[in-house]
């Protein structure tokens, strides 16, 4: 009997707002972020065995770790426990996010595995056991199961789905994503913030932010915001110094994502000319091996 086979994408993220505000007793960060699903990503092609005795990963992409440290062999682990399934998964994961770069693309993938795994074997999980997986295997995870624009809470485990005018201003929104040849590593970030202590956004000042852009919700009033930057913009110059060239001769309303180190501006209405002489201001401040997507939010 051959495998039975899925195949899924597995996009990458922006976080349109990133407010970091302060440690938690279990040792993570609480958050509040406004995180938007890209039409760029990843695809991962799952197969389950029922006869299979060991999972494996295989990955187009030099230097992604093809052992326990993958987040989509680890769901499969963590499935595995969950649910008891017997048998065993390989996956193909055709990689397109780079690594180290706020782009969320190993949380992806993780859940897209979760999810793969969950439809091949009958789906012996709810959506609601899903989400609570997706949670222990990662911050970033939960948000993946979501098709749109999400605010994230606590430390990332508490997902609320944009509806309505609000998701419908955050949704098909034309994207540059670009990122240097370095990436940013996300627990030095968050050390970073910790040791410092005085970079944590206002909690309150941050909802009412948000409260007030739901209550009329319209692109250009969205509160573009992320106090990762503080950190990553003190040790890694070349990001402030080519996100205010990119302000300041284009126009461009521009943040880093995540912890870094790629960054995103919005290109709606650009015309093809300028989008080009955009890329080529990358290019010449970052390098030939600079990072650039044109894509837009799901």
């Amino acid at each position: 009997m051959s495998a039975e086979k899925l195949t899924l994408s597995a996009p990458a993220k922006v976080n349109l707002l990133l407010a970091i505000t302060g440690m938690r007793a279990d040792g993570f960060h609480d958050l509040v972020s406004v995180v938007a699903p890209l039409a760029f990503g990843d695809t991962l092609e799952t197969a389950y065995d029922p006869a299979g005795e060991a999972d494996s990963l295989r990955c187009d992409m030099p230097g992604v770790p093809l052992d326990e440290s993958n987040l989509v062999l680890k769901a499969a682990q963590l499935f595995r426990g969950k649910t008891g399934v017997k048998g065993a998964f390989s996956f193909d994961l055709d990689k397109r996010i780079p690594h180290g770069a706020g782009l969320g693309g190993g949380s992806s993938d993780g859940a897209s595995a979760l999810r793969a795994m969950n439809r091949l074997t009958g789906e012996p999980l709810k959506e609601s056991e899903l989400a609570a997986l997706a949670a222990e295997l990662g911050s970033d995870c939960p948000l993946f199961l979501q098709e749109g624009p999400v605010v994230m809470r606590g430390r990332g485990e508490h997902i609320e789905p944009l509806t309505g005018k609000a998701a419908e201003a955050l949704r098909g929104v034309g994207l540059l994503v670009f990122k240097p040849p370095f990436g940013v590593a996300t627990g030095w970030a968050y050390g970073r913030m910790k040791a410092r202590g005085d970079v944590y956004a206002e909690t309150a000042r941050i909802e009412a932010g948000l409260a007030e852009w739901q209550a009329a919700p319209e692109l250009d009033k969205f509160p573009f915001y992320n106090n990762m930057q503080t950190v990553a913009f003190e040790k890694y110059r070349a990001l402030p110094v080519l996100l205010e060239q990119l302000r300041a001769d284009f126009g461009l309303t521009c943040l880093m994502s995540g912890s870094g180190s790629a960054c995103f501006a919005l290109i709606d209405g650009l015309e093809p000319e300028k989008l080009s002489t955009v890329r080529g201001a990358i290019s010449a401040a970052w390098g030939p091996q600079a990072f650039i997507q044109a894509t837009s939010t799901l």
